[in-house]
């Protein structure tokens, strides 16, 4: 058991700002690959989009309402998981649009 631990020990620290950085963005501008369905709908919700999503795509407003930067989205669908009411309408972006990951 303690040469897993000393396995471990040996893995580099890894980041997460710093994997965000290497990603290259194609945003579509013309057309959201994600969207609320229904946004009355989260008003009223604890709002765990906002905790889930790794790169703070999901806003909360003043008044519940969700804003959504679809535009920092890495397509990793943590939204439409954690969502308790199924109100994330998720796609993949249109061909040529999305990220592009440098490394994996």
């Amino acid at each position: 058991m303690d040469e897993k631990k000393e396995k471990r020990d040996d893995l580099p620290e890894v980041y997460v700002d710093d994997l965000l950085i290497a990603i290259k963005y194609f945003t579509d501008e013309h057309e959201a690959h994600l969207q609320l369905i229904d946004p009355h709908v989260c008003v009223a919700c604890e709002k765990p989009c906002v905790f889930f999503c790794p790169v703070g795509a999901y806003q909360a407003q003043e008044d519940g309402h969700i804003i959504i930067a679809f535009q920092s989205c890495i397509e990793c669908g943590s939204c439409r998981l954690m969502c308790p009411y199924s109100n994330v309408n998720w796609k993949y972006p249109r061909g040529g649009f999305g990220v592009a990951y440098k490394f994996g």
